[in-house]
Order: structure tokens, then sequence, then C-alpha cells
């Protein structure tokens, strides 16, 4: 596994572990338990996760989602440490990369701020950067539900168009921040909206992200 997926791995699976398999996370109606599950069916059982993106196939993904997460935490926590099986395209290293840097990195988030005392993390310049990297690939992708224009902008002054249109909204901020943003994560993300109100406000209610 790669420099970054493999971090994000371990870190995940140690803020499951602290909170417990009961804490909250900020997926909706998910448990740290579901969450974990979602992982570990998301790389183990491809004849399911495909439900992620098609419809026909989202019944049986919740199905065996539910087989998995009525395993033992600390199983599923083992999975999720051990990674993918070979057969897995995710044990391939560039698909790694590619696939779960910023699935690790948003979910580590998704249970750290779902906590009432967590604290932020700071990531380093070589990290923020390959997020921005990965960030300017799917911008388009992420704000193409926006009902405005979107302008992702760290604060160094580099920009993505996530979405054209009129008015414009500029959301600034490092580029974890606006990974969450883009990912839906709007009401916990660090970031600034400049443009007019009721665009920023349109912008805060959409559902961003895949």
């Amino acid at each position: 596994m790669s420099t970054h997926a493999k971090r994000e791995r371990l870190l995940l699976a140690d803020l499951l572990e602290s909170a417990g398999s009961e804490a909250p996370t900020l997926c909706e109606g998910w448990t740290a338990r579901d969450l974990a599950a979602h992982v570990v069916v998301r790389e183990r059982r491809a004849d399911a996760a495909g439900g992620l993106l098609l419809k026909p196939l989202a019944s049986r993904l919740e199905r065996v989602q539910r087989e998995f997460a009525a395993k033992p935490f600390d199983e599923l926590l083992r999975l999720i440490r051990t990674g993918p099986p070979k057969l897995s395209p995710f044990s391939l290293k560039q698909i790694d990369e590619a696939s779960n840097t910023v699935e690790f990195f948003v979910h580590s988030e998704d249970v750290r701020r779902a906590q009432t005392d967590w604290t932020p993390r700071e990531l380093d310049p070589v990290f923020s950067d390959a997020l921005w990297s990965r960030l300017e690939k799917m911008a388009r992708l992420l704000g193409r539900k926006s009902p405005v224009g979107l302008v992702l902008r760290r604060p160094d002054g580099r920009t993505a168009v996530a979405h054209r249109g009129t008015p414009v909204v500029t959301a600034t901020g490092e580029p974890g921040e606006l990974l969450l943003f883009t990912f839906g994560r709007q009401t916990v993300a660090d970031v600034r909206l400049d443009g007019d109100k009721d665009a920023v406000a349109k912008v805060l209610e959409a559902g961003l992200g895949l």
C-alpha cells in the first residue's frame, strides 16, 4: 500500500477504535460500527459494493453491509488495518493511493468531528498538496449539484472550479477543509464563503459530493 493511503487507513482504524463501536459519525444514521462495515464491504465485497454507484444493487449492498456490521467490532477493525485481499483492485498500489487516500481522510474526519471534544488535525504540507491534487481532479464531479457557480480557493490563491454558473460563491480554505466541504460536510468544514448572501445559503444547503 502507498504511503498516504496506508497512513490514513491506520488512522481511521485508530479513530474508530478510540471512539467505540456505537459512537456517532457525520454519516447520517451511521455509528462507528456502520462506518467500519462500509469500509470493509467496499474493499472486500465487490459483488455488493457496486451498490454505491448503481441503484439496482443498493438493496444488496445494504443487506451485506448489515451482515458485516453484525460482526465483532474488533474483527472489522482488524480487516480495515489488514487491508484488501490480494485479488481486490484496491490491493494495487496505484488504485489504493488514488481511491483510498481521500476516502479514508474524509471518513476519519467523519469520526473525529462527530465527537463533542474533537480538535482540528494539522496536516503536513506534502499531504495537503496531495489532497489538493485530488480535489482539482474531482472538483467538477463533487460540485456538479451546486445550484450556483462554485470556486474553491486555497489561502495561497490557487483555485479550482467546482461548478460553472452565476452568481459565484468562492470557498476559501485549506485543501483538507475544502475536500470536506465538497464532500457534503459543509457544516463542519472550516472554510470562508464569499458571494451573494442567498447564493451562499444555497451552497450550504446543496447536496454536494458523490
